[in-house]
């Protein structure tokens, strides 16, 4: 390894991912004459400013190609950026820009929503350590790749407020994210039912990894208390240093043990009755009082720890969080140590769509009617620096 950057994707590869009609304008402009062009490049919704990814792209093309791209990023990494105001500025050669825009809005888009997506989710429960479960759910490595810098941001941006924010994620390779050397996780539910006990599970993972922390899925047969305390009890020191959690993922099917819609809200009344006296929706009260791990469900586990002697057992709550969820946790002011999100930080993949408009051509404003919003206004200023590849 000489140290020098990695190069990017061959020309050939990019003609391969790109859409046809860039490809096409590439050739007409290299016919007819090049051009100097500046690019705005937007989202249609507020996010979270994350463009590493995207930069690095045309930092490598332009280092490839023999080339510089002036990249004016207008709002730093890790801030807020309204709908439709542009991230940032690309001004370069048309020839050379014309066929990279479908690959670097691909790796724009989903990491500032899914920015903005942790973001929210950590100032909801600034208490509560987050970590991105999501691998399982992207569409492959290089997606996986996005989540995890984007809630690596995302959760950056709620530590600079006060929040825990992300500690971790779930895969060896994505880790460097977050500082740290590999992912966490401990055991899956297939864990347990090859143990046939969640106890035996527990005993199986401490003796093959002696030195690291316990943390334990509890709801595999629907013994949620009995069972956590069953380890707690099996590894008393372990529990008593603070080195045993119990995880809940309780389905959305059914009640944690021992619960139900009556006894769901006499748990609530005993430890947050102000949450459940004010008007709530159907999915606030779900989230309150309902099946699967509920803020009750959180709430009667840590009852049981601590009524047993472990109370620094800590909590890793799993299942369905979203903003809105974590928003009625924090309302119920439920115990939990950690949480694990998967699903939420892609959310809903229609809002990822970045989008890019040429506004300039050889220093003369020109866009497409009703774009005029990206045109630079007098006193535009970068925010950031200029990048230049």
């Amino acid at each position: 390894m000489d140290g020098s950057p990695p190069a990017g994707p061959s020309d050939a590869a990019i003609s391969a991912r790109t859409d046809a009609y860039f490809n096409r304008t590439r050739a007409i402009v290299q016919r007819f004459g090049d051009v100097r062009v500046t690019y705005a490049v937007f989202l249609r919704r507020p996010v979270v400013s994350a463009p590493r990814l995207a930069v690095e792209f045309l930092e490598s093309v332009a280092r490839d190609r023999g080339t510089r791209f002036e990249i004016e990023l207008m709002h730093p990494e890790g801030t807020w950026v309204g709908a439709g105001d542009p991230l940032l500025y690309v001004t370069g050669s048309l020839v050379e820009l014309a066929d990279l825009e479908t690959l670097y809005l691909q790796k724009l888009g989903p990491p500032c929503v899914a920015a903005h997506n942790a973001y929210q989710m950590c100032v909801e429960l600034p208490d509560v350590s987050f970590l991105a479960m999501d691998a399982r759910h992207c569409a492959g490595a290089e997606m996986a790749n996005m989540m995890a810098y984007a809630a690596s941001v995302g959760g950056g941006a709620a530590i600079k407020e006060g929040a825990k924010g992300f500690i971790g994620n779930a895969t060896d390779a994505t880790a460097h994210w977050f500082g740290a050397p590999r992912g966490y996780g401990t055991m899956p539910h297939a864990l347990i039912g090859y143990a046939g006990s969640t106890l035996r599970a527990a005993e199986m993972f401490q003796e093959a990894f002696p030195d690291e922390n316990l943390t334990v899925l509890v709801d595999y047969f629907g013994r949620e208390v009995t069972d956590g305390l069953a380890v707690c009890r099996r590894f008393p020191e372990l529990a008593a240093a603070g080195k045993v959690a119990v995880r809940l993922d309780t389905h959305g099917g059914r009640f944690l043990e021992g619960l139900d819609p009556a006894e769901s809200y006499a748990v609530l009344e005993r430890h947050a009755p102000g949450a459940i006296r004010r008007y709530r929706s159907e999915t606030e009260l779900r989230h309150l009082v309902g099946t699967g791990v509920s803020a009750s469900a959180i709430w009667r586990m840590r009852e049981a720890l601590d009524e047993a002697g472990f109370p620094k057992v800590r909590i890793v709550a799993s299942s369905g969080f979203n903003v809105q969820k974590c928003r009625v946790m924090a309302d119920a002011k439920a115990p939990i140590d950690v949480v694990g999100t998967g699903s939420y930080l892609p959310d809903i993949w229609s809002e990822t769509y970045a989008t890019a408009d040429i506004v300039s051509y050889d220093g003369a404003p020109r866009v497409k009617v009703g774009r005029e919003f990206l045109l630079r206004r007098n006193g535009d200023r970068k925010k950031n620096g200029n990048h230049g590849g």
